[in-house]
């Protein structure tokens, strides 16, 4: 086989490879969809989506207000606004709630008795609100780990009999 032909051969097979890697076009675009992330100051909500974005947990602070991440999964993509959990927050909630596709609510599992009462009750107030009512919730009991922490059976039953 001449040079010539070798050389025109190997340039082909870079051009093969080159469409094989580079001309498929851009990925196919990941659905989006839009979450509401609620609960009381303290509960976990900035850890948790701090921990699902692949982000250092040192220096974590409370959130005043709102703030929203974006949390890539391989199929989908998660445009997650956290709500502060403030006494004088939460009276804001139902302003974010618009266009919300799901509801993620944490709550702290090894809090006292009274801030389950809390939690039970803005948890309530969000299953009954019209924009979130036929939505997915999704509730996290955070802070398993924790000494104090009440199993998800505690919680539940609790939640059964009028306590949280």
């Amino acid at each position: 086989m001449s040079d010539l032909r070798i050389t025109e051969a190997f340039l082909y097979m870079d051009y093969l490879c080159f469409r094989a890697l580079c001309c498929k076009g851009p990925p196919p675009a990941r659905p989006e969809y839009d979450l509401v992330c609620i609960g009381l100051t303290g509960s976990g909500k900035t850890s948790l989506l701090s921990k699902l974005c692949s982000e250092s947990p040192d220096n974590i602070v409370s959130t005043t207000g709102f703030s929203i991440k974006a949390v890539p999964f391989q199929n989908a993509i998660l445009n997650v606004k956290e709500l502060g959990g403030a006494d004088n927050i939460r009276k804001y909630w139902s302003r974010y709630y618009q266009g919300s596709q799901g509801v993620i609510f944490v709550l702290d599992s090894a809090s006292s008795e009274d801030d389950l009462e809390t939690s039970r009750n803005e948890l309530h107030s969000a299953l009954q609100h019209p924009q979130l009512c036929t939505l997915p919730f999704l509730i996290l009991a955070n802070h398993q780990d924790k000494p104090a922490a009440r199993s998800v059976q505690e919680i539940v039953s609790l939640s059964n009999d009028g306590s949280v």
